[in-house]
């Protein structure tokens, strides 16, 4: 009895010391007490977009009538996800657009979910005109966000006024209804530039977003003083940084973590833009951002720590409705998704690690992926993150942990 006794205890002690060794990334999605009092675990991610098709499977779905150039019914994406991968039992219920994801949540356990809902929530019929992309979902429907404890939904993205500013008005409520918070978009200028504020014990999360011209967003839908609109990112670099500085100068208090979201760039491709990064670069310079989130890209690209700051130049798709499209979609792989998880030391708002798990939309539904999906994933990060400074290893749970220079 007493050497089985001495072999568990062996055990324990050598799974311990093997924990240590794998440094603070393992600390912060397995010891959340230890970091608690020195550091703030985030979840971002990419694009959420629970219209359209996703709309149609939860269990209260709009007019399925849309206006695009090829589809005319939002069940035609429904019908192309079963034909790719098999039938989905409808209606779904809210938690299952998350699959997987829900458990990865327990696990880490995030201070705040902060997401880029790229869906209008209203069941005003009337598209903006020209539009050609309608995305919306059933306002009741606003509860697979409130049963993931979504605490916060970026608004400056080119589908927000798909269906025109009577769509807009009803996000808005339908988010404040919810409790959830919005930023980048409103009823006017005032409220569309107002950032959020997720509140903590000792400080804040403050969320700025803005969306820019070169994700496709029309310049007209600015908002302004007298009418509803978006928060637009001005294209100059130095203009942009300038309006930006003041604003966070005008909030930001001691322990308080400034993130600056931002729905920037193409759908595709790996490049950065020169003046993405010099505007990034600037931001943790001279403006006291400590974390630049960027999405618009349908799929991950290159990540930077600069100055210790994080910056993610596109966080790809989270969910969507894309299933059984092909062109693009095959060479980038935007059915591979991220969990982002930054854990952020509110003293100086300095990245200590991040953990990100990998994920793949499949039925509707986010999963854990294949062996041989991660390593594709992690290489692609690799390659793409060598230029930036930053490099991601794999572990045995198909985990991603961030290093940088």
């Amino acid at each position: 009895m007493r050497l089985s006794l001495f072999a568990i205890l062996t055990a324990i002690i050598s799974l311990f010391l093997s924990l240590m060794d794998q440094g603070s990334d393992y600390k912060t999605m397995n010891d959340q007490d230890t970091l608690s009092s020195s550091c703030v675990t985030l979840f971002l991610c990419g694009d959420v977009m629970t219209g359209r098709g996703l709309d149609q499977v939860l269990p209260n779905s709009v007019d399925p009538r849309i206006y695009e150039p090829y589809v005319k019914d939002a069940r035609e994406y429904v019908r192309l996800a079963e034909k790719a991968n098999g039938p989905i039992d409808q209606p779904v219920s809210y938690s299952y657009i998350w699959g997987d994801a829900i458990e990865v949540w327990k696990q880490i356990a995030p201070a705040f979910k902060i997401i880029n809902l790229e869906t209008s929530i209203t069941s005003y019929d009337q598209p903006l005109p020209g539009r050609g992309i309608n995305y919306r979902m059933h306002p009741d429907n606003v509860q697979v966000l409130t049963c993931a404890g979504i605490n916060f939904c970026s608004q400056a993205n080119n589908h927000i006024l798909d269906w025109d500013l009577g769509g807009l008005r009803e996000t808005i409520q339908t988010l404040k209804n919810a409790g959830i918070k919005y930023a980048g978009a409103g009823i006017d200028l005032n409220e569309a530039s107002n950032p959020a504020q997720l509140k903590m014990a000792q400080s804040r999360v403050i969320i700025f977003a803005f969306g820019s011209e070169t994700s496709g967003i029309p310049k007209n839908w600015t908002a302004t003083s007298g009418s509803p609109g978006l928060n637009l990112l001005p294209l100059n670099v130095d203009e942009a940084l300038s309006m930006i500085s003041k604003q966070v100068k005008a909030i930001k208090q001691s322990g308080d973590i400034v993130v600056l979201s931002v729905h920037w760039g193409s759908n595709w491709g790996y490049n950065i833009p020169v003046d993405q990064r010099n505007l990034a670069h600037s931001l943790i310079d001279y403006a006291d951002v400590d974390i630049i989130y960027s999405h618009s890209s349908h799929h991950p690209r290159g990540i930077e720590v600069y100055k210790n700051k994080l910056i993610l130049y596109g966080t790809g798709d989270f969910i969507n409705d894309y299933e059984g499209i092909i062109g693009y979609e095959k060479q980038y792989r935007n059915d591979l998704t991220l969990m982002y998880f930054p854990c952020i030391d509110p003293s100086n708002g300095n990245l200590v690690s991040m953990i990100m798990v990998p994920m793949q939309i499949k039925n509707f539904r986010l999963a854990h992926v294949s062996v041989s999906d991660a390593d594709w994933l992690c290489n692609i990060l690799n390659r793409v993150g060598s230029n930036l400074g930053t490099r991601i290893t794999l572990d045995e749970n198909h985990y991603f942990s961030l290093h940088w220079d």
